[in-house]
């Protein structure tokens, strides 16, 4: 039997996502009744700008005091869609103890203080649920703590963040430079007048870090990341990347150890094989590529970013975290028993692909040869081309640990007939 009395909605945040989350609640309102057992009520909705019009939404409904919306008591569940740090986290923590639970898709509040905000959500024992704050619609959040529960995960690898991908698409497939790409991907809105945060890898890396720390039940924040940016990938690199047979993306790695005693998480620019179906992942889109001992390999494949994909998962958040309210239980919460410690980037160990500019002269490859090898670094093939004293040597390298590729390079540097390191490149997806 259906209970009459509804469930009350506060919505922090009424932008691109807030805006469809409150539409879909409007539009949807008796299916969603039907599938949570009791009807929902947008309760009161807070902004910073409450003069600006807001279609489908009750004016009445408006407020720029979201504490004292999150204070009132009668409030089931709390929207969270503002983003940053501040004043998300208060909010949050308020609202759990006046009684709410909470929906977010602050990914950067979570990778920062994600253990604290559970151990308040646990206190009060009400949900914390974050589905859009990791891949937009795509379910993935829930899959890996939930469905792959019974499993062991090795490896998260994937694509995370819909403007990047949409700008080194665009160069693997028109040949266009970074800034061109970047210049288009803004024309057509994916990507923010300020783009640091996607194209410099801050978005990526926090959600690799609640990536990380629920596929390995451990605590994994947004320091312990390793970040590197896509801005200084070039035209020359995705010429090298495909006589590999290879593209270039901006992955989100995760990974567990070979012995199983830590983690690692990364974000950085890679090449992959055109056989991995990572490289198939085009334009705007985000794909996941997880990795576990009974499922072996998953793929999540989706729209990773905008109003209503987003308000999607939302508004599966909300469904969820509704029916829990009712039932009188709660979803999970965070799973840190392992405590795997996080590994430095320097013991991560991967191929690589290195472009040098050396003189074209005889030795040459012999004395770089021999620098590899002083460093226990082993090469897997090599191509050089060059005319009039100038020449280009590409090296592409078997696993090795990124602190003995760092040994190497130094090194590399030090020859008088190495003239500069064009580029350096992990290669992923074996």
């Amino acid at each position: 039997m259906m209970r009459t009395r509804p469930l009350k909605v506060a919505l922090l945040g009424c932008g691109v996502v807030g805006s469809e989350v409150a539409r879909i609640m409007t539009t949807h309102a008796d299916d969603l009744a039907q599938r949570i057992g009791a009807p929902i009520e947008l309760a009161g909705v807070a902004v910073r700008r409450p003069s600006k019009v807001r279609e489908g939404i009750d004016p009445g409904l408006v407020t720029t005091d979201a504490t004292a919306l999150v204070k009132r008591g009668d409030i089931d569940v709390v929207v969270e869609v503002i983003g940053g740090i501040e004043p998300a986290r208060t909010l949050i923590t308020t609202a759990f103890e006046h009684g709410a639970s909470v929906v977010s898709a602050n990914k950067a509040l979570l990778a920062q203080d994600g253990a604290a905000l559970h151990a308040v959500a646990e206190q009060h024992g009400k949900d914390l649920y974050y589905e859009a704050a990791v891949a937009g619609a795509i379910p993935l959040i829930r899959p890996l703590r939930e469905s792959l529960a019974g499993d062991k995960v090795n490896r998260v690898l994937g694509i995370v963040n819909g403007t990047t991908n949409f700008i080194l698409d665009k160069m693997d497939s028109t040949g266009a430079g970074y800034q061109e790409a970047l210049d288009e991907a803004t024309a057509l809105g994916y990507a923010e007048a300020d783009p640091t945060a996607d194209v410099e890898g801050f978005d990526a890396a926090a959600k690799a870090a609640i990536l990380a720390g629920i596929a390995f039940h451990s605590r994994v924040r947004l320091d312990d990341v390793y970040r590197e940016g896509m801005t200084e990938v070039t035209a020359a690199d995705f010429a090298s990347a495909k006589n590999m047979g290879c593209t270039i993306k901006l992955l989100a790695i995760c990974e567990r150890a070979d012995d199983g005693g830590s983690v690692t998480a990364r974000v950085h620019p890679a090449m992959i094989p055109l056989t991995h179906p990572l490289a198939s992942v085009r334009g705007a889109y985000n794909a996941v590529f997880v990795e576990s001992d009974a499922s072996g390999q998953l793929m999540f494949y989706g729209p990773g970013a905008g109003g209503a994909p987003t308000a999607s998962a939302v508004l599966g958040d909300l469904v969820a975290v509704c029916r829990n309210r009712l039932s009188g239980a709660t979803g999970p919460g965070e799973s840190a028993y392992a405590a795997l410690p996080v590994s430095p980037m320097g013991d991560v160990v991967t191929r690589y692909h290195i472009s040098l500019d050396v003189a074209d002269k005889p030795g040459v490859l012999a004395q770089v040869a021999t620098v590899f090898a002083e460093h226990g670094v082993s090469i897997d093939t090599v191509r050089q081309t060059g005319k009039d004293g100038e020449a280009s040597l590409v090296v592409v390298t078997h696993r090795a640990s990124d602190a003995s590729l760092s040994g190497t390079v130094e090194a590399l540097r030090k020859l008088d007939t190495v003239r500069g390191v064009a580029s350096i490149m992990r290669v992923e997806g074996e």
